[in-house]
C-alpha cells in the first residue's frame, strides 16, 4: 500500500489514490480489487501463533484419529501398539504447521533462518551442562517417593528409552522453539510466552494421554494424570524458553526435550498403579518449578521483559 506524502507535484493525484488504497488492495492472485484485510495472508499476518496452533492442531489431531479410526469404527478399544502409532503422527502437526507458515510469511529466508538455529557451533560450552537438569530432577523426586512413600517408586533403568526422545525433540521443536516461542515472544515476555505455550503444548497431548507413562491406559485417573503432566511439562517448556532466551539456538531446545523425554521412558517405575503415576509425575512437576524458581530470579529481567507495544 502507498504511504502518503504532503505537498509536492502531483499531490493531489497521490491523495486520490491513497485515499482508494485505504479500503482497496489488489489481489495480484485473481487480478481484482478486494476490501482490506480480506486478502489471502492477512490472517496469518495478523495472528501468527492463532493460526499456528490452528493449523498443527489439525494436522496432528487429524493424523492420530486416523490411527484410531480402525479401532474406534468396529466399536473397540485402541490397542497399545495403535497407541503408539499416534505419536510420530502427532509429530508431523508443529513441524509442517512452522515450515508452511515461515514460508509464507517470510520465505526462503525465513526457512534459511528457522533452520539455522540447529548450529551446535552457536551454543556457548556452559550451556550444554542444563540438559542434565531434567533426568536429575526426574531422579530426585523419585528417590525421595521411594524413601518416603513406597519402594514402588524406585526408578527403572530402560536404556533404549534414550531413543524415544529423538524424533520428539528433534521434531516437534521446529515447531514450538522456532515459530511459536518467538511469535509468542513478541506481545508478552519470555516468561508469559512460555507458561503460555507449556500449557498448549499440554492440551496438545490429549488425543495420547492415554499412552503416556508406563501405565497404559490411566483408566478413571487420567485426569488426575494430566494435570501433573501439564504441571510438569509447563515446567519443562518455561526451562526450555530460558535456555532459548539466552542461546537463541533451536538445537539446545531439541535436546532438552529430547533429554526430558528420554529422561521419562528410561526411568519411569514400570510396577506402579495409574494412581501412584499421576502422584509421582505430580511430584515430578513441583520439583521442576522449584528449579524454575531458582532460575527466574538468575536470569534477571531476561525471562520477564515485556518487549514495548509499537504504535501504527
Amino acid at each position: 500500500m502507498l504511504v502518503r506524502r504532503k505537498g509536492g507535484a502531483g499531490a493531489f493525484s497521490r491523495h486520490r489514490f491513497d485515499f482508494l488504497a485505504k479500503e482497496w488492495e489488489l489481489d495480484v492472485f485473481q487480478f481484482r480489487f478486494v476490501p482490506m484485510g480480506r486478502v489471502g495472508l492477512s490472517f496469518v499476518e495478523r495472528h501468527p501463533v492463532t493460526a499456528f496452533f490452528l493449523a498443527t492442531g489439525a494436522v496432528s489431531w487429524a493424523g492420530a484419529l486416523a490411527v484410531a479410526a480402525p479401532a474406534l469404527v468396529r466399536g473397540q478399544p485402541v490397542s497399545p501398539m495403535a497407541g503408539i502409532l499416534m505419536f510420530p503422527a502427532m509429530l508431523l502437526g508443529p513441524l509442517l504447521a512452522s515450515i508452511r507458515l515461515t514460508a509464507r510469511l517470510k520465505g526462503r529466508a525465513g526457512i534459511r533462518a528457522l533452520f539455522s538455529g540447529m548450529n551446535p557451533a552457536h551454543i556457548p560450552a556452559r550451556w550444554w551442562w542444563v540438559l542434565l537438569l531434567p533426568p536429575a530432577a526426574l531422579l530426585c523426586a523419585l528417590w525421595i517417593l521411594s524413601r518416603l512413600a513406597s519402594p514402588a517408586f524406585t526408578p527403572n533403568l530402560f536404556l533404549p528409552g534414550l531413543l524415544f526422545g529423538i524424533p520428539a525433540g528433534l521434531v516437534e521443536e521446529v515447531g514450538w522453539t522456532g515459530f511459536a516461542f518467538p511469535s509468542m515472544m513478541a506481545r508478552r515476555s519470555p516468561l508469559q510466552a512460555s507458561v503460555g505455550l507449556g500449557l498448549l503444548w499440554s492440551a496438545w497431548h490429549l488425543p495420547v494421554i492415554n499412552y503416556l507413562g508406563a501405565v497404559t491406559p490411566h483408566g478413571a485417573w487420567w485426569p488426575e494424570y494430566f494435570l501433573a503432566f501439564a504441571l510438569a511439562m509447563t515446567a519443562m517448556r518455561v526451562l526450555i524458553g530460558w535456555l532459548y532466551v539466552h542461546t537463541r539456538s533451536l538445537l539446545l531446545a531439541q535436546m532438552m526435550h529430547i533429554s526430558s523425554t528420554g529422561a521419562l521412558v528410561v526411568f519411569s517405575p514400570t510396577h506402579i498403579t495409574a494412581a501412584q503415576e499421576a502422584f509421582w509425575y505430580a511430584g515430578y512437576g513441583v520439583l521442576l518449578w522449584l528449579v524454575v524458581g531458582a532460575v527466574v530470579p538468575c536470569a534477571g529481567r531476561a525471562l520477564l521483559r515485556v518487549p514495548a507495544r509499537v504504535e501504527l
